[in-house]
């Protein structure tokens, strides 16, 4: 494919008022097998930065310069969204990084991802350090006879100079949490002294050492569902958009999953079982039933139910899901209409059983227009809730926001409409077509 035809071809296309959003021309461009000998790079990281760098300077509506001056803020960003309350990285590796705070537009220009891999190297090693440090932290009690703060302005303090730095600085923090939760299980004693006189409230050692775990299974469930599950394509992502939106802030740039994501939020449909998914401690839990989906018909699943294994129908032995990424394990679940998948649930009593669902194509009621008629003064007045500008990029004329918002409209003027109210409140946008 020719990319710079490809880009008149978009550009043409907006002139016809097809207005097409510069994200829906990332994404396009991020999903294309390209055979242009321009770019026959054969690294994906290096191909992505050609395409991203190429798309932007080139369809943006108002590029800018890749320059000194980009690059130091790209440099200031990226390393702010990456470690935002100074607890992973150290004053030597900010001066490490900062020899590159004047290149990065060069290495753009070249395809050249030198300093992302320092930066990303350096970050896995400081998190695994960190993980150790609170664990270590967390094994005995805090002491609560001292007077000290917290500053939680992060913008104002610096990276830590050595680790007897970023033990305290982790200690304070975690001091801070578990004093929260030592309120909260003080206050809920005294709630059950008040209810019944004859309770024998825990002691200030019981209560601390409930804290302290307290504060232990929180952050380390941050760790293990957040930090732990993410690849290098998500650090990586994280650092094409903070390039991105040094253009403007409302570009973005989607990963395959997210864009799959995307597309689903945007349509408003799926093809699966219809259970909305969680992840805690390795386990993926059932945390909502999507009304009329297949999940929710069988009447066979539960909220708080743990699904262990994912077995297709051609399949004789199911895949063990324990311990894996949500988004990998959803790819077993999700499936296309009229397929079955077997799943192996754990109940909340403890049983296991093997469960069989027909999947089927799930729509999200929250993502359509609704309509309804209100009465005041003897007067009728129409309101329409519209979530976003929802849109089937794959169905256009079947399923849009404008032909449904349409339709509504009639429907509320057949009912004796005298006026109408859009709400678009918590309205992220969407299709600029549908707008």
């Amino acid at each position: 494919m020719n990319l710079k035809a490809f880009i008149q071809d978009m550009k043409d296309m907006m002139k016809k008022n097809y207005k097409v959003l510069l994200l829906v021309l990332l994404l396009a461009f991020a999903s294309c097998s390209f055979t242009s000998k321009t770019f026959d790079d054969t690294d994906k990281d290096k191909l992505l930065i050609q395409v991203v760098t190429y798309v932007l300077q080139s369809g943006h509506f108002d590029p800018i310069k890749l320059n000194d001056s980009f690059s130091e803020e790209l440099f200031s960003d990226y390393i702010e969204q990456i470690d935002p309350v100074k607890r992973y990285f150290y004053k030597s590796d900010f001066k490490e990084f900062e020899k590159y705070k004047t290149e990065i537009d060069d290495q753009l220009k070249a395809f050249d991802i030198t300093f992302f891999n320092v930066v990303h190297n350096r970050m896995m090693q400081r998190i695994e350090e960190s993980k150790a440090i609170y664990k270590e932290v967390l094994s005995t009690p805090f002491d609560y006879s001292i007077d000290e703060t917290f500053d939680t302005d992060y913008d104002k303090i610096d990276f830590v100079s050595n680790k007897a730095e970023m033990k305290e600085r982790w200690r304070k923090q975690l001091k801070f949490s578990t004093l929260s939760n030592y309120d909260d299980i003080y206050q809920q004693e005294q709630q059950a002294k008040k209810k019944n006189p004859s309770y024998t409230m825990k002691t200030a050692v019981e209560i601390e050492k409930e804290a302290r775990e307290a504060t232990l299974k929180s952050i380390n469930v941050y760790f293990n569902d957040n930090i732990d599950d993410l690849t290098r394509e998500d650090w990586f992502s994280t650092y094409v958009n903070a390039i991105v939106e040094e253009f403007d802030p409302h570009t973005y740039y989607l990963a395959p999953k997210g864009k799959e994501d995307f597309d689903t939020q945007m349509s408003g449909k799926l093809e699966g079982i219809g259970a909305r998914l969680t992840k805690r401690m390795d386990y993926i839990k059932i945390v909502e039933l999507i009304s009329g989906g297949p999940a929710w018909r069988s009447q066979l699943l539960e909220v708080e139910d743990v699904i262990l294994k994912v077995k297709q129908e051609d399949e004789e032995v199911g895949i063990d899901i324990v311990g894996m990424r949500i988004s990998d394990a959803v790819k077993y679940i999700k499936g296309p209409k009229g397929t079955k998948v077997t799943l192996t649930i754990k109940k909340v009593d403890g049983t296991i059983k093997d469960v069989t669902i027909v999947r089927d194509v799930v729509e999200l009621g929250e993502t359509y227009a609704k309509a309804s008629i209100v009465e005041k003064d003897d007067r009728k007045f129409g309101i329409i809730n519209l979530p976003r500008f929802y849109v089937d990029f794959e169905d256009y004329k079947n399923l849009n926001a404008a032909n449904d918002v349409r339709k509504e409209i009639e429907r509320l003027k057949a009912d004796g409409m005298e006026g109408l109210i859009l709400d678009l409140r918590n309205n992220g946008g969407g299709s600029l077509p549908a707008v």
